[in-house]
């Protein structure tokens, strides 16, 4: 695959005033999901109508207006993305694009419980690598945490998976109190299926959080934790990620840390989002957002969709504001609704 060239003029139009150069962008398919893991979900959430939710078309003509601006990395989210109806008709269409060198990287997060259904036709589409979240190895623990029991579903999808030809890291949210004596299972687990690991601090996000601070743990610690078990080797980071890489020198695997609490990532920040209903989401952790889906249906040509997207990317703030002290309930985005 050639990757088509971007012209300079329009590559900065995706960059920000602060020299960031946007070209990752984190797509949410569907609020909907199949679980309901306390930390993402509120109890009283209410799913979107379907006229309110982009269809397929409007998703791959915004997907398009990005690419050629400059996204090179395109992720697909939920809610849980393979529960929505027909979805793999979108990842077929964004994959003829992938091989048609439109962008770089097609990829997914996933829950894992519909993987085995699907995991053939996403590396069909051109995808090499997943996300799948994987908190604990307890079916008691994965009941409490997301409401259900699923847990054999997630482990089969992640074998199926990798079967299949994906590489997969698996997504840890560390919860104190609740999986913080897994970590080093965990941790072997994964190297031994050969995929990477991500632990990720709680984050309070639109309210979703029933535990507030109670839960939240700070992966400086943890880290010292695992060092007393394996030895963590530095890597040279990666370019915008969040996750801070150490190589496991005991299954050659990766575990990252994603620490949007502790310690802050925004400085290299190379995203962006799109929620289901259209909005682009300048910053997981800041109210408010353009209305995208409002322009597409007004009939608004390409020309003037981009101009309200480099507008938007303008205004993208130069940290987070993430404070479990402060009261970010309402104002704050919907972890389901934006994808994480």
């Amino acid at each position: 695959m050639e990757l088509k060239s971007v012209p300079e003029q329009q590559t900065a139009r995706l960059s920000d005033t602060f020299g960031r150069r946007i070209d990752y962008l984190r797509l949410s398919v569907t609020d909907r999901c199949n679980l309901r893991c306390f930390y993402c979900m509120r109890s009283d959430m209410k799913f979107l109508p379907k006229s309110e939710v982009l269809s397929f078309e409007e998703i791959e003509r915004l997907s398009a207006i990005f690419m050629r601006m400059g996204v090179r990395k395109l992720r697909l989210t939920g809610g849980e993305p393979l529960a929505r109806p027909g979805i793999m008709t979108l990842i077929g269409r964004l994959g003829e694009r992938l091989a048609a060198g439109e962008f770089e990287e097609l990829t997914l997060t996933t829950n894992g419980t519909l993987l085995t259904r699907h995991a053939d036709e996403l590396v069909a589409a051109g995808m090499r690598r997943i996300n799948v979240s994987l908190d604990t190895l307890s079916e008691e623990t994965f009941r409490r945490i997301t409401g259900h029991d699923g847990l054999a579903h997630v482990l089969a999808g992640i074998e199926t998976a990798r079967r299949a030809g994906l590489a997969v890291r698996i997504n840890t949210v560390a919860l104190a109190g609740i999986n913080d004596h897994e970590f080093d299972r965990l941790l072997a687990w994964s190297g031994e299926r050969g995929c990477d690991m991500a632990l990720i601090e709680e984050m309070p996000i639109g309210g979703c959080s029933q535990s507030g601070a109670k839960n939240y743990l700070p992966l400086t610690y943890v880290a010292k934790r695992l060092a007393e078990h394996w030895t963590l080797e530095p890597l040279e980071q990666g370019k915008g990620g969040p996750a801070q890489y150490l190589r496991v020198a005991e299954t050659g695997r990766r575990i990252g840390f994603i620490t949007p609490m502790s310690h802050g990532f925004c400085l290299k920040c190379n995203r962006v989002r799109l929620t289901c209903a259209g909005q682009l989401v300048l910053c997981l952790a800041r109210e408010g957002g353009v209305d995208l889906r409002h322009l597409l249906r007004l009939g608004a040509d390409d020309e003037t969709i981009t101009d309200a997207i480099a507008a938007a990317i303008a205004l993208k703030p130069l940290e987070h504001d993430f404070n479990y002290s402060s009261k970010p309930a309402s104002r704050i985005q919907r972890m389901w609704q934006v994808g994480g």
